[in-house]
């Protein structure tokens, strides 16, 4: 059996004739950029997220740049993020022009460790830039107390956590503002690159509307230096369709997740996710740890299981960032990015092909 790491086409197939629908309304209304379409969407996942105001944008990274400029968070400041993390993060942060400082993640989940803050905080810090990685949720309360102690700002880097729960309130609803990727692999995808934010905060949401559309909020008439960083019009008649989905197929997923848990939960030497009782994760990722990894994955090939490593290089380690003075040691990150293996997940994953995953892994074992 062939079991890929992810699909996409089965969910246009379950979706077929909504999707036509939707390009076909697009296409015959004679309105492609900021139209009807975009506006529906940011009120529908604004709402769905727990938010008041929706601002489509054109990617994910595309929103955390805007949301710090929205900010004046720029040159001079600096913005605590995870050390493990997509190099999207520390890129939203560099592009807006300040300073990432990277914090260890907790061992057991992965994402930022609250523990760890406090000493990254100094006279420059702006904001902290929590990531609800792999679709679990960050550890939110402590981050949010510590930073109204310091009168710090909290964004959320949403990308993959989209219908998240944390303490039973959604991801987007938690800090100021929370930037979202809409890339076709997120569990809200589109059918190419598509990003969004979400926020309560009114005078927040009107000036990413402006800093997305050239600057502009009267046409040629750019008050500010913005961006063409807009959400297409089509991309957004497609999100439309899949927000209505997107519940079900996060319960799907949950259901995958659950028994790899309790099928793998014996395997010697297999790290396999922590899940807190306050968390209600989405499982965008799968992600197990083995000091064997290399050779797990390798063994799952032969056997026909695709897998990936969500990351292998750490953004401190990127190229990008090799001229950034003054990091810590993050050993912990890097132990991560040697051990970290994702296995197969998604809405659409047959039922036998799990089974094979796990026989596959127990196999190796």
């Amino acid at each position: 059996m062939k079991v890929p790491f992810l699909e996409l086409r089965p969910a246009h197939d379950e979706l077929r004739a909504e999707l036509d629908a939707a390009y076909t309304r697009v296409a015959e209304g004679g309105w492609y950029v900021l139209g009807a379409e975009v506006e529906a969407f940011e009120q529908e996942f604004a709402a769905y997220c727990g938010a008041t105001h929706g601002i489509g944008v054109s990617n994910g990274l595309d929103a955390l740049v805007l949301l710090l400029r929205a900010l004046d968070i720029g040159p001079g400041a600096e913005v605590i993020v995870p050390a493990n993390t997509f190099i999207a993060t520390w890129l939203g942060v560099t592009h807006a022009g300040a300073t990432p400082v990277p914090v260890e993640p907790d061992e057991r989940t992965h994402n930022l460790d609250p523990a760890r803050l406090a000493a990254a905080i100094t006279p420059k810090t702006r904001a902290i830039l929590p990531v609800h990685l792999y679709g679990q949720p960050a550890d939110m309360d402590p981050i949010l107390d510590l930073a109204a102690r310091h009168g710090l700002l909290v964004i959320e880097d949403a990308a993959q956590a989209q219908g998240a729960r944390y303490r039973g309130r959604r991801t987007g609803s938690l800090g100021l503002a929370a930037g979202f990727s809409f890339y076709p692999g997120k569990n809200l995808g589109a059918l190419g690159d598509a990003g969004g934010v979400v926020t309560s905060d009114a005078d927040l949401a009107d000036r990413l509307r402006t800093l997305r559309n050239y600057g502009s909020r009267v046409k040629y008439h750019s008050d500010v230096i913005g961006m063409n960083a807009r959400l297409d019009e089509l991309q957004a008649a497609f999100l439309r369709v899949k927000l209505a989905y997107l519940d079900t197929w996060n319960a799907r997923r949950a259901r995958i997740a659950q028994r790899y848990l309790e099928a793998l939960r014996d395997v010697p030497g297999l790290v396999l996710p922590h899940v807190p009782a306050w968390a209600e994760p989405v499982w965008h990722l799968f992600v197990i740890r083995s000091t064997r990894r290399d050779a797990l994955q390798a063994h799952l090939q032969r056997e026909g299981v695709g897998t990936q490593i969500h990351y292998p290089v750490p953004p401190h380690r990127a190229g990008a960032y090799a001229d950034l003075a003054g990091l810590p040691p993050l050993p912990l990150t890097e132990r991560l990015a040697a051990e970290v293996l994702s296995l197969p997940m998604g809405p659409h994953l047959a039922d036998d092909a799990v089974e094979h995953v796990i026989q596959a892994i127990h196999r190796f074992a």
